[in-house]
């Protein structure tokens, strides 16, 4: 399993090490607009325009791993930028993977407390 780590590094907007842990063609879950973003210069981009428009938070709470796919169980807090509280929730984050690498990034359903 790759060192997701590296993906919540993404709070700290490391974004070229987070993308180095990916597939070129990577599919990646676009959680403001809906639908995927693929590849690393889509998803580059897609996370250059989001950190323009909110701040979030998403640390992981609960992992598991079976089969190339880890699930993570994440609390998400987003604020616009001018401080504003937009999100504060548990969800679920998949990560598909092939050769230790991020294929696919799926969100998964609001849980309900």
């Amino acid at each position: 399993m790759p060192d997701l780590n590296n993906f919540f590094q993404d709070n700290d907007r490391k974004i070229d090490l987070v993308i180095s842990g990916m597939t070129n063609n990577v599919k990646w879950a676009n959680g403001m607009e809906g639908g995927y973003v693929y590849g690393h210069d889509a998803v580059k981009d897609y996370w250059t325009r989001q950190f323009t428009m909110v701040s979030s938070n998403v640390s992981p709470i609960e992992i598991e791993a079976e089969n190339e796919i880890v699930k993570i169980k994440v609390h998400q807090v987003v604020h616009d930028l001018n401080g504003n509280l937009l999100a504060d929730e548990l969800v679920y984050h998949f990560f598909h993977l092939q050769k230790n690498k991020i294929a696919v990034f799926e969100i998964g359903e609001k849980i309900k407390d």
